[in-house]
């Protein structure tokens, strides 16, 4: 497998029109590696995968997240097109881990993502491993530069901030990410939505202590809590000028996603995402965002990846009509 691959058109299909009326549709593939990327002279969403599991079998969780990009891009092909006319869709492939070299893939999907940003396009991102957050973090740092403080918002079950001492996997991107923040002038600004207290051990507890996360756990992160909630991430909002948000589908309850690497019934739902979603958009300050996690050889009925589809559906259409 090579590094890098462009996506297959036979991925992006569904049902045809003479309008434009799908993603599929819509959509324009791009081969990174035969052509520069360019400035879009309109507003233009660039999506890219990261096809690696090698942290979450370093993580001991179930492998399967390497198919997670193609599986996300088959559904949201499908779905239809509200976005305006003028509005650009390019896929811009596939970052692959190969022979297990998942720092490697990282550094690739860094640089990507880096030129991506200085090319005005918003990154979309699909996983693959939570391992792809470091990676992504990276891209826009080196992008922004240290002149701008980067928040990030993460919804998922766990906090993600094992120790990277004894090497790097899907479980410690947030411990990365603030480790490199102590040798910079850079503060760590990371908010965790859907904490769960029987995925997280008193370790990892300690630990976000320590580095000063924000978190709503899981029993509070519900639609009936949504002021609450918006007060908090409008709070956490104004204290940066950059949000990458990323979104580990195995927080969402089995129920909603069977199809991650470490699925459980305890999880929380959509409609608080998608509305929490909207808060964040509101403030125009995402530069970028991921699915990660998504596995779909656990999936059933494609319901994982429909739920990741529906979620980018959600926020193109949004960050279009700003």
């Amino acid at each position: 497998m090579k590094k890098y691959l462009k996506t297959a058109s036979s991925l992006w299909t569904g049902r045809t029109s003479n309008n434009r009326l799908y993603l599929h549709e819509k959509v324009t593939l791009i081969d990174l590696s035969q052509e520069d990327v360019f400035t879009p002279r309109n507003k233009a969403f660039a999506i890219l995968g990261y096809a690696c599991d090698e942290g979450v079998r370093r993580n001991q969780g179930r492998i399967g997240a390497a198919d997670g990009p193609d599986a996300i891009r088959k559904m949201l092909g499908k779905l239809p097109n509200h976005l305006a006319t003028t509005t650009e869709l390019f896929d811009f492939g596939t970052i692959h881990c190969q022979n297990g070299d998942m720092q490697e893939a990282q550094v690739n999907m860094a640089l990507t993502v880096q030129r991506l940003l200085a090319c005005n396009l918003t990154p979309i991102l699909l996983g693959g491993g939570h391992d792809i957050a470091y990676g992504h973090y990276c891209g826009i740092r080196n992008y922004v530069g240290n002149d701008k403080k980067i928040g990030i918002i993460n919804f998922d079950a766990h906090f993600d901030l094992r120790s990277s001492t004894d090497g790097s996997n899907s479980g410690t991107p947030f411990f990365q990410i603030a480790e490199d923040c102590k040798t910079t002038t850079n503060s760590f600004s990371y908010l965790c939505l859907g904490i769960r207290a029987d995925a997280n051990d008193q370790k990892l507890y300690e630990t976000a202590k320590k580095l000063k996360v924000d978190y709503i756990p899981n029993n509070q992160f519900r639609l009936e809590n949504l002021e609450h909630i918006t007060k908090a991430v409008t709070r956490f909002l104004a204290q940066i000028d950059h949000v990458y948000v990323t979104i580990d589908l195995d927080g969402f309850s089995s129920a909603y996603a069977p199809g991650v690497s470490a699925a459980s019934p305890m999880g929380f739902a959509p409609d608080i995402v998608q509305e929490v979603l909207q808060v964040i958009l509101s403030s125009k300050k995402m530069i970028s965002l991921d699915v990660a996690e998504m596995n779909p050889k656990y999936d059933r009925d494609e319901q994982t990846a429909k739920l990741a589809a529906s979620l980018i559906h959600h926020v193109l259409h949004q960050i279009d009509q700003q």
